[in-house]
């Protein structure tokens, strides 16, 4: 499985180029608030194991107005040194590489910051 060129950002990690993508729509159970939101990466030299991490909370366009927050590259990039610790090999074929982030998972991806949600029917 490959990420698509389009749509998809280049962040660099520890020297290592890597594309990142989150789905451009959701699929229906993370509209409904069923699945959590999502994000893909995988080096950008060439085809390799895919890492998808799931977070512990909503996308901000789900119908059902969840808490979400926004991805940003400081998250991708905390969540990625956490994978590669855990045994992700981004050069290695296989099946893709689930991480599965809980609060304390997100904190420590964050520096030690709190993670800031929003609930959408709340934004102005």
């Amino acid at each position: 499985m490959a990420i698509p060129k389009k749509g998809s950002r280049l962040i660099t990690v520890d020297g290592v180029t890597y594309r990142w993508r989150i789905r451009r729509k959701p699929t229906y159970c993370q509209a409904n608030s069923w699945g959590p939101l999502t994000f893909a990466v995988e080096s950008a030299d060439g085809p390799g194991r895919v890492l998808l991490v799931a977070l512990p909370c909503s996308r901000p366009d789900a119908w059902l107005g969840e808490r979400a927050m926004a991805v940003r590259p400081a998250l991708v990039a905390g969540s990625m040194r956490m994978a590669l610790e855990r045994g992700w090999d981004p050069r290695q074929a296989g099946s893709a590489f689930t991480l599965n982030l809980t609060e304390g998972d997100l904190t420590d991806a964050m520096n030690g910051r709190q993670p800031s949600y929003m609930v959408p029917f709340m934004r102005r």
